[in-house]
């Protein structure tokens, strides 16, 4: 099990290399957007956070990163995740218009559109272990378990522990260490 894991945590950074020599490589022509790198970290995420076992897919079904509200990935979110499997899931991008169609789902990130409803958006979900993550910086976006911020010309992760923890989510030190930590934990 430890080998399928360590296998399954390399390959994701491998993806990313691959984009980022891939867009030096072609120069000016093809950089590597924010959204392509952002796509790559909820990906990566899968490979990070613990889920409690009820909350995982059943045998056959897919593991899902669903995004909710207006989509800023376009193809890229799906590209990164063909042909992917965690846990012998295989990975799903499932696109939500509104909270109540969230079902089998466990990363949704919330698109900037949904900020206005945030707050009835996380109710809906409480209690369910759905790792939540936006990449809007705001404070606004509290209670939103991971934040994916730009500050000069990188992607910062802001990790809300408390929220994680309400949702019976482990987080690991790897992801941790570089992130800005808030809520318990602090």
């Amino acid at each position: 099990m430890g080998l399928l894991r360590d296998t399954a945590t390399r390959r994701p950074w491998r993806r990313l290399a691959l984009l980022l020599i891939g867009g030096g490589l072609l120069g000016a022509a093809a950089p590597v957007s924010e959204y392509q790198l952002k796509a790559v970290f909820l990906f990566n995420f899968a490979q990070f956070v613990e889920w409690p076992p009820a909350a995982l897919p059943g045998d056959s079904a897919p593991f899902v990163i669903g995004v909710l509200g207006k989509d800023p990935f376009g193809a890229d979110l799906d590209d990164i995740v063909r042909g992917e499997t965690v846990n012998r899931h295989p990975l799903s991008v499932v696109r939500y218009q509104d909270v109540a169609e969230v079902r089998d789902c466990q990363i949704l990130f919330i698109a900037a559109s949904e900020l206005p409803q945030l707050e009835g958006i996380l109710a809906a979900l409480r209690g369910r272990s759905i790792l939540t993550v936006t990449d809007a910086d705001s404070p606004a976006v509290r209670g939103v378990m991971i934040a994916l911020i730009r500050q000069e010309k990188r992607i910062r992760l802001r990790i809300d522990l408390q929220a994680t923890k309400a949702s019976n989510l482990t987080i690991s030190s790897k992801l941790l260490r570089p992130a800005e930590i808030v809520g318990s934990g602090s």
